[in-house]
């Protein structure tokens, strides 16, 4: 059913889809006629376990009947104590405390503040092509499109972008972008931002927004070498890529890198809204007091729905799924390009694949916007990213299956064919 937009919503709120939606299970939609969709969307990668797992409802129906908000700078409660803990077992390394937030940009924010105060630096290295939030901070780290800071000059100071070594954007491979990106960013430090005013780095291991590049051991681990040299903190930001989507719990553990700072959300609930960063304890202690806080971060909800969110991630053994069906899905789109001219890259890891479309060598939005409509008429959802909207993003709930799957790409090998 075509989606009848209130009049009373924001009109700059623009939907990907017409869809109306009236229930979702597992990997599936319905709108209000009955009409099934398979959403290879998870609401932007939010609904890892699908929709409206059973254990995740049981979860969140069980903790509104005795507690909906707990404000955690208030009281505490036992959701929040056990979902801290298993966070930190997920943790790399020594990373053992938690902040919580309600969205990503938030955790953003927080994780800035705190490099700030812990280096007693103002400056932040962030990377071209990166998306880090909406709110004030978190829009002036990101630089995966212009929307996101169009008429909000002058936005937030001490924000320095490096090149994110986009392979194929450059036109080289791995190695060669890793090592000219590395290089700039050792210019960058000569003679933008010196090391003694920088406090950290923070980068999206494998790009969302900005068409969902990964980036690549060389780069990663050359990273972790300059904040060592110069003390500075290297903060990952997971979260679209983290919490199994890729087919390691964390992206960045694709790279064998350790970073100081773990951001996460999307995928974290279930499609409740919950954010979080995370860091060793000395680290956490260096922000300045009354730095962090906020009313609805770790909603005692929000924490039991996180809760059942990683007992199904483990007994289910959805990474390892999404690292399985994941490799298939990425090979029967490869599969694809031979009879199609308007795919030029098939990239990312596990449930987080991006397919680029081009036009006479040229990043082709208005085709890739005619494909995910013709997909969504035959009843598969896939959304789109990067600067121009090129790119057919593919978010599968953790929990699809092979069948699934082929479900999906056949839908799209299908418009794919209509659309030329």
């Amino acid at each position: 059913m075509t989606a009848n937009r209130p009049g009373n919503l924001s009109p700059l709120l623009k939907q990907a889809t017409d869809v109306y939606a009236e229930r979702g299970e597992g990997c599936y939609l319905f709108d209000s006629d009955g009409k099934r969709y398979l959403d290879f969307t998870a609401g932007i990668g939010v609904t890892s376990t699908g929709h409206c797992h059973p254990k995740v409802v049981a979860a969140a129906q069980e903790q509104v009947g005795k507690l909906i908000h707990g404000q955690y700078t208030t009281i505490t409660h036992r959701p929040i104590q056990e979902l801290s803990a298993r966070l930190a077992e997920k943790m790399p390394g020594d990373i053992d405390t938690v902040f919580y937030a309600s969205a990503g940009t938030e955790a953003a924010e927080g994780a800035m503040r705190l490099m700030r105060h812990a280096a007693g630096r103002p400056n932040i290295v962030v990377f071209h092509g990166g998306f880090h939030g909406r709110t004030m901070g978190a829009a002036s780290m990101t630089t995966s499109g212009t929307a996101y800071t169009a008429g909000l000059q002058p936005i937030m100071g001490g924000v320095v972008v490096a090149p994110f070594p986009n392979a194929f954007r450059y036109g080289w491979s791995e190695d060669e972008a890793a090592d000219f990106c590395l290089r700039e960013l050792d210019y960058i430090l000569e003679t933008v931002s010196s090391p003694r005013d920088t406090a950290g780095m923070l980068i999206e291991p494998i790009q969302g927004e900005g068409g969902f590049v990964p980036a690549n051991s060389r780069f990663m681990q050359g990273l972790r070498e300059r904040a060592d040299r110069y003390d500075m903190v290297l903060g990952v930001d997971e979260v679209q890529a983290g919490y199994g989507r890729t087919g390691e719990f964390w992206s960045h553990t694709h790279f064998d890198v350790q970073p100081d700072i773990v951001l996460t959300a999307k995928g974290l609930a279930s499609g409740f809204p919950l954010s979080a960063f995370a860091a060793p304890r000395g680290l956490m202690e260096k922000g300045w007091p009354g730095s962090q806080g906020g009313t609805y971060g770790g909603n005692v909800v929000a924490c039991a729905a996180a809760l059942a969110t990683l007992d199904v991630i483990e007994e289910e053994g959805l990474v390892e799924n999404a690292a399985e069906q994941g490799a298939h899905l990425k090979q029967r789109l490869e599969s694809l390009m031979a009879d199609h001219d308007c795919i030029v890259d098939v990239r990312g890891k596990g449930f987080m694949i991006g397919v680029e479309i081009h036009k006479d060598g040229e990043p082709d939005g208005e085709r890739a916007e005619r494909i995910t409509k013709a997909c969504e008429a035959a009843g598969l959802l896939l959304l789109r990213c990067g600067p121009r909207k090129q790119v057919v993003r593919w978010l599968p709930p953790l929990v699809a299956s092979r069948e699934q799957i082929d479900e999906g790409v056949d839908i799209f090998a299908k418009a794919l064919d209509a659309t030329v």
